[in-house]
């Protein structure tokens, strides 16, 4: 519970009664390797935060490829967004990549917190700007530089994901076949 506090901290003042009342509300979980903290069809319920692990945000195309369009590791709040707020079925899959443990918020908790803590949708605002911003930060490159460069800058920002990351993973994330990614590797070492 210290690391999600910690990381509250950077976005706003809390007082010790209110940091009382958001470790009322948050619940500690695992996620397993493999498993889904959403899936597409279902309306998410649950906003995460990640102590150890990392995850991913998922989709599949009509012909059933499976594409990765994000990573989250530790020290981080993670939700399908769009079907939280709007109640309405997600579009995509959140899957852990490697065994996770989260501090996780259900729903009504999560709007008790908004409902009950002063400042705490401004909190809330500024971790979503910041995610954002990342996650432009991460998309932009996929679409204009070409496959080795994605990936000597993927290695550059992200150094702890390499080896936590299946390379099926990497690829779909980069654009890229397997195989590509593999080609890639081997002429850079």
């Amino acid at each position: 519970m210290d690391k999600l506090m910690e990381y509250l901290l950077h976005f706003g003042n809390l007082n010790p009664k209110q940091i009382g009342f958001i470790s009322q509300k948050a619940k500690e979980s695992d996620l397993q390797k493999g498993e889904f903290f959403s899936e597409a069809g279902k309306i998410a319920r649950q906003v995460g935060f990640i102590i150890d692990g990392v995850i991913r945000f998922c989709h599949y195309t009509d012909t059933g490829e499976e594409i990765t369009t994000y990573f989250m590791d530790e020290n981080n709040f993670f939700v399908d967004l769009n079907s939280f707020d709007n109640r309405i079925p997600s579009t995509g899959y959140i899957q852990a990549v490697t065994d996770c443990k989260l501090i996780v918020f259900m729903q009504q908790d999560w709007q008790e917190l908004s409902n009950s803590i002063v400042g705490w949708d401004k909190i809330v605002q500024k971790i979503l700007s910041k995610s954002m911003l990342e996650k432009l930060d991460k998309i932009n490159p996929l679409i204009s530089e070409d496959a080795t460069t994605r990936y000597l800058k993927f290695l550059e920002k992200y150094p702890k994901l390499i080896n936590r990351i299946p390379l099926s993973y990497l690829a779909s994330y980069l654009g890229i076949t397997q195989s590509s990614l593999s080609r890639i590797r081997k002429s850079i070492t």
